[in-house]
């Protein structure tokens, strides 16, 4: 059984970093991530732009240069996989976590691959696995998706774009100028406050002159086969329709985090328990990284505010690891 100083859950930008400051500090690592590097951002849409700026998506002061100011989802992909690649950093792809559990001063985590023995644990999971469901008659349908990525897949099509958010607002923006015929079901009164800037105003227009059908304060009561069913301020509507968009946001998952003995706030918010100071959780040696760190409030973190969390992480394990050397 291999054994570290810390495993890294998670190959994302956040556990990236992390792995990048554990090298830094001499601390042995392996980061598991259960499918490409940035797996998030891998299935994140073909065409999506990021509301960063290149700079603020940096990590470990590496430069990251874009042809605008704010990068694209090539331009990342590109970016974090020349890091992994060119630091040589210990990740296992396409390998998944199982379980991990405490054994007295160490964790055991199995994969689907092999086990690993570690004082320390950091989870850098992120959130957009598991979408939030509509809980819906017909939400299992094959033309139902809560995953968006190319607009020519709608091209001519009747598309049901449901949420107000960024990546709805993308979503039928880009297929609507592919040629889908867009209806838009929002459930509350206006387009997402936080749509990015530079988008909003386009959405609006597009709503207004009707080339873009929105029904606010609305929401999906039923899909079918060849319809779809919506209660709206009006009352009930039915349209004819092809394929339906639920981007209605993502959640961590809490299931997983439960099982590892992370408290969890008893509210909505779901938000776990851990010290700022060292990102440790209520769980000796249990560190969380990056965006899961905010529960449900999904927006709250992002690469650019949650990439600090790699030295804070670090420089904790480093202080315990000197005590039990001084100890010994």
């Amino acid at each position: 059984m291999q054994q570290f100083d810390v495993v890294i859950i998670g190959g994302g930008p956040i556990g990236i970093a992390c792995g990048l400051e554990a090298k830094k500090q001499g601390i042995s690592y392996i980061i598991i991530e259960k499918g490409p590097i940035v797996n998030s951002l891998f299935n994140y849409p073909m065409n999506m732009q990021f509301f960063s700026s290149s700079e603020k998506l940096e990590i470990d002061e590496i430069p990251f240069i874009s042809k605008e100011a704010k990068p694209k989802r090539a331009e990342a992909l590109e970016y974090y996989r020349r890091i992994v690649t060119s630091n040589q950093l210990n990740i296992h792809l396409f390998e998944k976590v199982l379980d991990t559990e405490k054994q007295g001063e160490t964790f055991l985590v199995k994969t689907d691959k092999d086990e690993y023995q570690a004082k320390n644990v950091i989870v850098a999971t992120g959130f957009y696995d598991l979408p939030n469901t509509m809980d819906i008659p017909g939400e299992d349908l094959p033309k139902v998706s809560h995953y968006y990525n190319d607009p020519h897949f709608y091209a001519s099509q009747k598309l049901v774009v449901v949420g107000a958010s960024n990546s709805a607002i993308d979503a039928a923006l880009e297929c609507w100028r592919k040629g889908a015929e867009v209806t838009l079901v929002i459930r509350g009164p206006e387009v997402g406050p936080r749509v990015k800037y530079w988008v909003r105003p386009d959405i609006i227009n597009r709503i207004e002159e009707g080339s873009i059908k929105a029904y606010y304060n609305s929401t999906v009561k039923e899909i079918r086969p060849h319809e779809i069913v919506i209660n709206s301020p009006e009352g009930v509507i039915l349209l004819e329709n092809d394929f339906v968009l639920a981007l209605t946001g993502y959640k961590p998952n809490f299931a997983f985090l439960e099982k590892l003995g992370i408290e969890l706030s008893n509210d909505p918010k779901r938000l776990p328990k851990y010290d700022p100071a060292t990102m440790e959780t209520n769980v000796d040696g249990l560190f969380l990284a990056g965006v899961i760190c905010g529960g449900m409030e999904t927006h709250k973190w992002f690469i650019e505010n949650s990439r600090i969390h790699a030295p804070i992480i670090m420089n904790a394990i480093k202080h315990k690891m000197q005590s039990v050397a001084e100890k010994s």
